[in-house]
């Protein structure tokens, strides 16, 4: 399996996680103020943010990295879900979960301008798939009336906001997923309680708050967590166009519960979808490259063709360490990923 195609199935793996939340979120939230949303959806991300692997086996994060983690944290765990969670109550289910493949688009173009990560056409083709299926099923949405100017704004704010928070987070994948998803979700949880508290908003009872929670654990902390290990392997531009298949995901759910007119149209954007994805998982990008003299410290493996330094006595398996990499030029199959970031 090359590293493409493990990023890739990692990557659809965390959209269909976060894509099958939004219509729920909808449902769930109908009464209760967008931060107060956000609060719970991110105190369940902490939740689902999973048991911490053993000292040793992920690069720890340091206090360099506090300003990324509360920048992210402000971004994409206060400002992105309240404006979901406010959009979702001005706007359908479907048209909000169609509208959320503008993040895909952004993420893409940030990762180009940001990191300079290469897009072959492969990726190009199937990021336009991706948005004609979207724009087909956003159509038939449209057509229904059932969205609002305000509604639809919110969950594009949302879409950018993750974008960003897409981008920044891609030097966080190489370190501890846990920590990073801990970390996120904690701050933003507490911006969100503390802005809910100030304006007074309403917070649901019983088994809405408990659904909501679970949701977060699910689409927001554990997707979280597979994304990193995604961007870890594809880059931000790849799994954010990976990723795209999350509203689709979530439109699909809505057909699933009722919402089932023109299937023959939802039939079509389907198959875009998943000619897209095919394209994202048979990506071959390969060509000769070179690796210059570098010291750094993330989670590696001794059979990858990059770790050859040796230990007394042996390791098995993945690991984190300060290690060294001497200078070597080969050709093989890679992404984006931190041993591969060079210039195309």
């Amino acid at each position: 399996m090359t590293p493409i195609l493990r990023g890739t199935l990692i990557a659809i793996a965390a959209a269909v996680l976060f894509g099958i939340t939004t219509p729920l979120v909808r449902s769930l939230g109908s009464g209760v103020g967008a931060f107060a949303t956000a609060t719970l959806l991110y105190a369940g991300a902490a939740l689902g943010a999973g048991v911490r692997r053993q000292s040793g086996d992920e690069r720890a994060l340091g206090r360099s990295e506090l300003g990324r983690i509360v920048l992210v944290a402000l971004l994409g765990a206060t400002l992105a879900p309240a404006s979901l969670a406010w959009g979702l109550q001005h706007t359908g289910a479907l048209s909000a979960s169609l509208l959320l493949n503008l993040e895909a688009v952004s993420t893409v173009l940030l990762a180009r301008v940001w990191y300079r990560e290469p897009l072959g056409a492969r990726v190009i083709v199937a990021l336009l798939l991706m948005l004609a299926g979207g724009a087909l099923l956003a159509a038939r949405a449209g057509a229904e009336g059932q969205s609002t100017l305000l509604g639809l704004s919110a969950v594009v704010v949302a879409t950018l906001a993750w974008s960003f928070d897409n981008t920044l987070t891609r030097p966080l994948a190489d370190f501890d997923p846990r920590a990073v998803v801990f970390g996120k979700a904690a701050i933003g949880g507490a911006l969100s309680a503390a802005t809910a508290g100030l304006l007074h908003e309403p917070w649901p009872a019983g088994w809405s708050a408990l659904g909501l929670l679970l949701c977060g654990a699910t689409g927001y902390g554990l997707s979280l967590r597979l994304y990193l290990g995604a961007q870890r392997l594809l880059g931000a531009g790849r799994t954010g166009s990976v990723f795209a298949c999350a509203p689709f995901v979530g439109a699909a759910l809505a057909f699933g519960l009722g919402d089932r007119e023109q299937a023959l149209l939802v039939a079509f954007s389907a198959l875009l979808f998943c000619v897209a994805v095919y394209l994202h998982a048979t990506e071959h990008h390969h060509h000769l490259h070179r690796h210059e003299a570098l010291d750094h410290e993330h989670l590696h493996r001794h059979d990858d063709g990059h770790h050859t330094h040796s230990h007394h006595p042996t390791v098995v398996g993945e690991h984190s360490h300060p290690h060294r990499h001497e200078p070597v030029e080969h050709d093989h199959p890679h992404g984006a990923d931190l041993h591969h970031r060079h210039r195309h």
